[in-house]
């Protein structure tokens, strides 16, 4: 029923909403928990992620990806 009631508009204003708030902290969270951080930073980039949302996301790229460590291959 409430689906119904939605409008080609309001779903294209919900899709946009969804890409710019929950797409980059679903991202950032991926590539936190696929990477190995030094001591409590994963724990602490998740907190930060999850609470900060968008700005969380936004600090972790361009803060936390320089603090993983790196790996050989």
């Amino acid at each position: 029923m409430i689906l119904a009631m939605i409008g080609t508009w309001q779903l294209i204003i919900i899709l946009i909403t969804v890409f710019i708030f929950i797409l980059p902290t679903i991202i950032a969270l991926v590539d936190i928990l696929k990477n190995e951080f030094d001591g409590n930073n994963k724990i602490v980039w998740v907190v930060v992620v999850l609470f900060g949302s968008v700005l969380g996301a936004i600090l972790y790229f361009i803060i936390g990806r320089k603090q993983r460590l790196k790996t050989t291959d």
